[in-house]
């Protein structure tokens, strides 16, 4: 009998575990469905939002090339959304020396199936519609100021913030997925939240003047 085809309705675990089967297609339903909330995260995380869609673009890559070691007792949006605070990391760290990749050189399945015709492109998996610079994730006032704030604090502060108050993580899934002490988390998220108030403060005064 042949396999129904991935719908949107199933988990990110469902659709994952058929895209490893070999079915391309299927990372593009992941890449639509997680694009807003990821592309949110980044624009926060990064400060910067072209710096946050050449890090979307290649945490997706990073999901791609990692397919086969994904631990599938895992659930798939921490290890997206963590995957892209590290490629964000990497891409600071770098400061413009980062290596470009070829989002036009043909991909294959996980599993060494290859797409329709047998040269599915990355790009071509890409090519979804991200909201532009005027749209609600940038044009408010209070976005630039809560921007400001964060843009101000320490990259490891910024990431376990957004993590645990954007994306809601528990505090052992952060350990789990940044490889660090729960002690650790739990002290780096308190300095995280005090940098923050204090920050906010700062750019609310000066808003006001």
């Amino acid at each position: 009998m042949p396999e129904k085809p991935p719908t949107p309705t199933q988990s990110d675990e469902a659709l994952f575990e058929v895209y490893r089967r070999g079915d391309l297609g299927t990372l593009r339903l992941l890449i639509e469905r997680h694009q807003e909330d990821l592309l949110r995260f980044l624009v926060r995380l990064m400060g910067d939002r072209q710096l946050a869609e050449d890090v979307f673009q290649d945490a997706f890559l990073q999901v791609h090339q990692s397919a086969d070691t994904f631990d599938a007792t895992r659930k798939f949006r921490p290890w997206l959304f963590t995957i892209a605070a590290n490629k964000g990391r990497d891409l600071l760290r770098k400061k413009g020396r980062r290596q470009e990749v070829d989002l036009h050189a043909p991909v294959s399945g996980p599993g060494g199936g290859a797409g329709e015709g047998g040269r599915t492109m990355y790009v071509d998996l890409m090519e979804i519609d991200i909201p532009t610079p005027g749209s609600a994730i940038e044009n408010e006032e209070r976005d630039g100021l809560v921007q400001r704030a964060l843009g101000d604090m320490p990259y490891a502060l910024r990431e376990i913030l957004l993590l645990a108050y954007f994306q809601r993580l528990s505090y052992s899934q952060i350990a789990a997925e940044l490889g660090i002490p729960l002690g650790t988390v739990k002290s780096r998220l308190h300095s995280a939240v005090a940098s923050f108030a204090t920050k906010w403060k700062m750019a609310n005064g000066e808003a006001k003047e």
